[in-house]
């Protein structure tokens, strides 16, 4: 039996969380721990199963299929499966134009 993959946040990506629970903690840091706790157990969850998340529409429309996405609403955990390895790439919030700041954040990559 398989040991898992490895799920690993990539600065970018942590950077990210950081931005929205601080922004969160604000108003609520009670709240903003719940949060904390909700999207760290769903990526870690990717240990066992990261096929799971779906191909990120706006990039398979443009011929790319490696990154998949989980939804935690209202945010898109971004990430791509290499080997035993799972990149948590970014943590975007759906209201926004995610196909933009995915192909900035891919270019400047």
């Amino acid at each position: 039996m398989s040991a898992g993959y490895a799920v690993l946040w990539t600065e970018v990506a942590e950077k990210d969380l950081t931005e929205i629970i601080t922004f969160i903690a604000k108003d609520n840091p009670l709240n903003a721990l719940h949060v904390l706790e909700k999207i760290k157990h769903k990526a870690a969850a990717l240990f066992i199963s990261p096929e799971r998340g779906r191909v990120i529409p706006e990039l398979h429309d443009r011929g790319i299929f490696i990154y998949r996405e989980l939804i935690i609403s209202p945010w898109r955990l971004v990430y791509r499966i290499a080997g035993s390895n799972v990149y948590i790439i970014a943590l975007i919030d759906s209201r926004r134009n995610v196909e933009d700041i995915l192909l900035h954040r891919l270019i400047q990559q």
